[in-house]
């Protein structure tokens, strides 16, 4: 069965450093777009970085924008979010997902990873 497999997730003190990796092997042969979304307690799920599978078009959303990064490594299939300056509100449940279209909505994505835990603390 198709699946995305997160880690790198951990604890930081603020301003730190943490990069977060997404096998897509498997998956990403039949998408479009690989995606980093987030939710934190009591927060709806909200997209972090996409890039299309072709490393073409990427888009990073106005919060984080100057401190992730999305890439993606087309030899092992692996996407990557590298995170600096790591704030507070950036604790959150990290997810990858794979979908067809460029969106910023969880809906548009039909594969998922379990998620990696990014807390952040001062």
């Amino acid at each position: 069965q198709a699946q995305l497999v997160e880690s790198g997730g951990g604890s930081v003190q603020v301003g730190g450093s943490l990069t977060l990796s997404c096998d897509a092997s498997g998956v990403i042969y039949s998408v479009n777009y690989m995606a980093w979304f987030r939710q934190a307690p009591g927060k709806e799920r909200e997209a972090v970085a996409l890039i299309s599978t072709g490393g073409g078009h990427i888009h990073v959303v106005d919060s984080v924008k100057g401190r992730f990064t999305v890439s993606l490594d087309s030899a092992k299939d692996i996407v990557y979010l590298q995170m600096a300056s790591l704030k507070p509100e950036d604790t959150a449940m990290y997810f990858c997902a794979a979908g067809r279209s460029f969106s910023i909505r969880p809906a548009d994505f039909g594969y998922w990873g379990q998620g990696t835990q990014v807390t952040v603390s001062s």
